[in-house]
């Protein structure tokens, strides 16, 4: 794994690289960087019409596009969990190495509003992608 921490836009790589971010359940959208992904994406609508396929439980990892939106809650004012982060970012692991995606950018996740500890969630980040021949991109601003 090559793992770096960068300053920059995370939507400048939306083209090279597959996203993630965490979100609830109830797709709300409506803050943070979640605000950016449905703008960018239309990711909501899309989120929407996934979930009319069958029933989505949490933690979860659900791709669409080029992006893993992670469900770390189920209702967006709430806070997620350690426990809900490292299940849904294992979750996204599988379906990179079904995949073989080798490039992955993300921003702090779960650390914006959601309140978890970077210290934290980078440990857990490069503890579960050690194995995997990627590329880890944390992008702020």
């Amino acid at each position: 794994m090559i793992y770096n921490e960068i300053k920059e836009d995370l939507f400048k790589n939306k083209n090279e690289y597959y996203l993630a971010h965490c979100i609830s359940k109830d797709f709300a959208l409506g803050a943070g960087i979640a605000k950016d992904f449905n703008k960018q994406y239309n990711m909501r609508k899309k989120l929407f019409e996934f979930r009319e396929n069958g029933n989505i439980q949490f933690p979860k990892a659900i791709l669409i596009d080029n992006v893993f939106n992670l469900i770390t809650k189920d209702k967006y004012y709430q806070k997620p969990t350690y426990d809900s982060l490292i299940k849904s970012l294992l979750e996204m692991k599988e379906q990179i190495v079904e995949k073989n995606i080798t490039k992955l950018a993300m921003p702090k996740i779960g650390c914006g509003l959601d309140k978890l500890k970077w210290n934290n969630v980078r440990c857990i980040i490069k503890d579960i992608f050690k194995d995997l021949d990627i590329e880890i991109k944390i992008c702020y601003i």
